[in-house]
Formats: structure tokens, sequence, C-alpha cells
């Protein structure tokens, strides 16, 4: 493999998009993430078995409830420089992600659809009727069909670089991800990607294994286009300008919810109840953590939507 083509893959794989009761929870440890940072102190955390997995989870702060969910490769970690910011006034619910962090990747087929089951097992497990939910990436697929497969379990949606269908990436990238497997295993030893997966996985060594899950699931065609419409909660798209996704697809995507098809009004009476964040200066490798990103969505999240008018502006001046 040459190196060109492993920083390509390695580019890839770090932009993947793509109930019992908890009295048996263990305590896992934490792990740095590559910004340095660590989380704060979990309220509770612990292991939940869902449908033959241990899931990894760990809650911070107190409030509404918010379902985070990370990107490939990664574990709720890399929230460590927005999470605190979340966490001011919600219940932060935080999910290592099947064969990512501290959950096992077990001998389960790797699936978008699966693992949104699981998530929506998950919230009823730790006694939540609904919850918002926040994905990134990987994440952000996995959000979407919970939002589909189990839309009473989620009231808003903010689904952050995420598509609706496999042709939304650059052409370029179709055919790096292809390339991802075990083979890169070794490559990736020295990456902060690979130390923060040995840190606190339950099985190291199975990380060549969930280099090929992956590549075996990011080969795979999907167009879940004909499921956009059944996302009937509020949805917030958010992308970085300079996204791996082609801008006509986010905008696509905008207007399947119903967003970007009419001029909103004087008095906002055409309005979308979703919403379309582009954080300038941003690609999907840093949106996640962007400051920009909890600015954007805490106030959707909280269902805040009214703004002063001009009138109101005027008058303030006078």
């Amino acid at each position: 493999m040459s190196k060109t083509l492993f920083f390509a893959i390695l580019a890839s794989v770090a932009a993947l998009v793509a109930c019992p009761s908890t009295t048996n929870a263990e305590e896992a440890k934490p792990a740095m993430t590559t910004e340095t940072k660590t989380l704060p102190k979990p309220e509770k955390s612990g292991l939940l078995p869902i449908n033959g997995l241990n899931y990894y989870y760990a809650v911070y702060g107190k409030g509404e409830p918010l379902l985070l969910l990370h990107g490939g490769l990664g574990s709720i970690d890399m929230f460590a420089p927005i999470l605190p910011k979340l966490a001011e006034n919600r219940t932060i619910i935080g999910i290592d992600l099947q064969g990512h962090g501290r959950t096992a990747l077990g001998d389960r087929p790797f699936s978008l659809e699966a693992i949104g089951d699981d998530m929506a097992a998950i919230v009823k497990a730790l006694g939540y009727r609904q919850v918002d939910v926040m994905g990134y990436s990987l994440g952000g697929g996995v959000a979407f069909r919970m939002a589909v497969q189990h839309p009473e379990t989620v009231r808003r949606l903010v689904l952050v670089s995420t598509g609706y269908a496999a042709d939304g990436f650059y052409d370029e990238m179709r055919p790096q991800q292809a390339q991802v497997s075990a083979a890169a295993a070794e490559f990736m030893k020295d990456t902060p990607m690979y130390k923060s997966y040995v840190a606190v996985a339950p099985h190291p060594e199975d990380f060549p294994k969930l280099l090929d899950a992956l590549g075996n699931f990011m080969r795979q065609d999907y167009d879940f286009s004909a499921d956009v419409s059944k996302l009937k909660m509020p949805v917030m798209l958010a992308y970085g300008d300079s996204d791996m996704y082609k801008p006509e697809h986010e905008i696509k995507f905008y207007q399947m919810l119903g967003g970007g098809l009419k001029d909103a009004g004087w008095m906002r009476e055409n309005l979308s109840q979703n919403r379309l964040a582009i954080l300038p200066n941003r690609t999907h490798y840093d949106v996640f953590f962007a400051p920009e990103l909890t600015a954007a969505a805490l106030p959707f999240l909280n269902g805040e939507t009214k703004v002063k008018s001009w009138d109101e502006v005027v008058s303030e001046t006078e």
C-alpha cells in the first residue's frame, strides 16, 4: 500500500457516515481525545446489554435529554471540546457505537439500521420516552435511521455532516472508502485514532476487524431518499462550507425536508420547521467540535424560533 493511498484511506475512515436494566453496568476508564481535552466526569456511566452487544453509555449534566452520537473511529470523547457547553442546561447521553470506544465490535454485522434500533432500545433502557438526538457523520447516519425507524423516541434531530445517499459524497471519495480494510491497521498504529481506540477498547486486538467491518459497510451503495419524508420531527442539517458532501446534496436534503422551497414571507408565515446551517471555514474533519455548531444547534434544540422583527430592531434604536 502506497503512502499516498494510505492517507487517502485514512481521511475516508476518519470521515465515516455513515430493555435490560442497568444494574450490572460497569465503570469504564476515561480516554484522551485527539484535541487533548478530556470529558468531565459523568453523572453515571456503564455498559448496557442491547441486542447482543454491550454498549457503553455516559450521562452528563441535567435538563432535557440529548443523545449524542460520534463519528467513525471515534467515541463520545471526540465531543470533549463542546460537550460542557451542551451540558450546561441539558442531560447529555453519550454512546460509544458498535465496535467503537468502550463498546466491543462483537460478531453482529455492522449496519446503520441495526444500530439505529439499538439506540432506541438504549433510550428506553435508560428510562426516557423521548430524546433530542445529535449525530455526526457515522453517528448522523445512525441518528437518521433511529428517527426513521423509531420516530416516537426522537423529539428534535440534528444531523451534522450527514447525507441521505452514497452519491452525496464527492466522486473521488468513494474509491478511497472502498479501499478501507484490515490491511490499513499496521499503518495506523501511530495515529491518534488508533491510540485512542486501544486506550479504552475492551478488545484492542479487534482494530483490524473494525476496519474490515467499516470497509464492508462503506462499500455498500445506499439511498435513503424515500425515508426522508418520514422525518416528521423538526430537523436541523449542519455542514461545514468545505464538507465532504457536495453542496447540491446538502441543499437537496434540505428541500426534501420541506425547507428552501419558497421565500419565508415578511411575517415568516412560510418558514419551515427545519433548519440548514452551513458553517464557514469548517470541513468534515473539524465541524464536530466547532463552537459555531453548538451556537447553531442549541437554539434549535431548545425550540427557540422567535427573532426580532425589523420594527422591533428599529424601535430599540429610537
